[in-house]
């Protein structure tokens, strides 16, 4: 089973692959950059060298890059779009440079202009960034709440189908799943779950699963993560996620950073759920 968390790149990039070696990760995500803003400092050539040295050495992998957070690839402002497709872009570029084969983003928010508005900037973003040289780019399923769109398999499907390209990929959020009125905390909706996904988007499309408890209820919209098991979704929930196909892909855990529960902890209920020792 592959599954980490998003680690940090406090210090230097590579500092990414000591962190995920002490949780026990055998893949992880990172931010390739601050994510809280549009700057970005360039690549160290040594941290890149060091990066692929340990990413070698370690046998840990996947390694996911996240997008940072300002970006918007459906906005209807100008400015906001502009900056939103150069950050893309420059995502390729470093993931290229380290070595990291894919992306994660989220599909944005139309901001009030419509959905239709909002897919068709996209669309655009998408096809400005993705070449044949370039990162996979992961869209993840988002939780449905205001404008924010991507919380329908249907609807993340026509876009990859739209785009046609070999370069899209699928990352499903637990949470966010659950937020949007899928009930993957039971059997039956589990099965109805991975019997949707498998008719939209397919599971060949699935690259990563981001393994987070839900603190909003079933269909709620609320994008807010909980530890494994302390959710709504719960450890039962989890059992049956843990045991179902999605444990084919790589799982990442976006937890909350509280006193509640450690990461190492969070680790430990997984593999418990999993029926593996540590």
């Amino acid at each position: 089973m592959k599954l980490g968390f998003h680690v940090s790149i406090s210090g230097s990039i590579d500092q990414s692959f000591d962190r995920a070696q002490l949780l026990g990760c055998t893949a992880f995500q990172i931010f390739t950059r601050n994510p809280r803003t549009w700057r970005s400092k360039p690549l160290n050539p040594d941290e890149v060298r060091t990066f692929r040295r340990k990413h070698r050495e370690s046998g840990i992998g996947p390694v996911f890059s996240h997008m940072p957070y300002l970006p918007n690839l459906a906005s209807p402002s100008d400015t906001i779009y502009k900056k939103s497709v150069d950050a893309l872009i420059e995502e390729t570029e470093r993931c290229k440079d380290l070595g990291i084969l894919y992306i994660v983003t989220h599909i944005g928010s139309h901001v009030g202009s419509g959905v239709e508005g909002g897919r068709l900037r996209l669309i655009q973003a998408l096809g400005q960034a993705v070449d044949e040289d370039s990162s996979i780019i992961l869209l993840e399923n988002d939780s449905g709440s205001g404008g924010h769109m991507g919380s329908n398999f249907g609807y993340i499907a026509d876009l990859i189908n739209e785009l046609g390209s070999k370069k899209l990929g699928f990352c499903l959020d637990t949470c966010h799943t659950f937020a949007a009125g899928y009930n993957i905390a039971t059997e039956d909706g589990l099965a109805q779950t991975l019997r949707v996904l498998k008719k939209t988007i397919g599971l060949s499309k699935l690259k990563l699963v981001h393994l987070n408890d839900s603190v909003g209820d079933l269909g709620s919209g609320v994008d807010h993560h909980d530890h494994i098991g302390l959710g709504k979704i719960g450890a039962e929930g989890f059992r049956r996620i843990l045991a179902s196909q999605l444990v084919k892909r790589p799982l990442i855990m976006e937890t909350p950073i509280d006193s509640r529960r450690s990461d190492y902890q969070n680790m430990d209920k997984v593999r418990e759920l999993a029926g593996l020792s540590r």
